[in-house]
């Protein structure tokens, strides 16, 4: 693979186009992402955001970036925790924005809370203006993932925190086998049925297989520059939480 093409799913495409196809993706899912959600992972997201929450540890007036966070699940929970911090959600796609918005916790929440339509890999922020950058299940739609971290990093003050929660590798073969033959005839067939939409989740399921096992990923965030890097497995490593600091 050259320096002009990338992954979407198990498409090679021009590195160009990668981005406007995961726009397309998350497009057309936006209005059933979070119930979907619930049934590919039968409600453990909520358990492994819980667990972000739980490392992440939020403390009062922080202040939060929550990429590719469109629906705003992790930037309600991180200010719930915390007393007087704010978020900014900031997404490529405006639709996953748009429906975040309309949960009643974004009423509750307006005025420590920003909407953002922006590029992980190019982000529309001053250096040094966040306390905790976290994205979940986002990073491995961006096109050069190391491109994001770098910026993660940037955008972060000293002392800030990066967490991602993403999608990972089942240690065990024999798991693995089982999760990958759910994956791949349950979740696509599940995507056709609930959001009349089976090739975006035949992607995300593609999408999943592609990414960096854990210590290849851990690796990538020290090569942008981060320190203390740490990860948890998440339900036998289905997910896993990685976390750095820049120090």
């Amino acid at each position: 693979m050259n320096d002009t093409t990338t992954h979407f799913g198990y498409q090679t495409v021009p590195e160009a186009d990668k981005a406007g196809m995961v726009h397309g993706v998350f497009t057309r899912v936006a209005s059933k992402y979070d119930i979907m959600n619930d049934l590919m992972s039968g409600g453990m997201h909520r358990l492994w955001k819980d667990a972000m929450m739980d490392w992440l540890a939020p403390r009062p007036g922080q202040r939060l970036l929550d990429v590719a966070g469109g629906t705003g699940d992790v930037a309600f929970r991180f200010m719930k925790r915390a007393e007087g911090s704010t978020a900014v959600v900031c997404d490529l796609t405006e639709s996953m924005l748009v429906s975040g918005r309309a949960r009643a916790e974004a009423d509750q929440m307006a005025a420590r809370l920003d909407w953002v339509v922006g590029d992980a890999m190019a982000l529309p922020f001053a250096d040094n203006s966040f306390d905790v950058y976290t994205i979940s299940f986002g990073i491995r739609n961006v096109t050069r993932i190391g491109d994001a971290l770098r910026e993660a990093y940037r955008v972060l003050r000293p002392g800030g925190r990066l967490m991602v929660l993403e999608f990972s590798r089942i240690p065990n073969d024999l798991a693995q086998w089982v999760y990958d033959k759910y994956s791949f005839n349950v979740i696509p067939v599940m995507g056709q049925v609930v959001a009349g939409d089976r090739d975006s989740y035949q992607y995300l399921v593609e999408s999943i297989r592609k990414f960096p096992e854990q210590e290849a990923f851990a690796a990538m965030i020290r090569q942008a520059g981060f320190e203390q890097v740490k990860y948890r497995n998440l339900t036998m490593g289905i997910a896993a939480l990685h976390s750095g600091w820049k120090l």
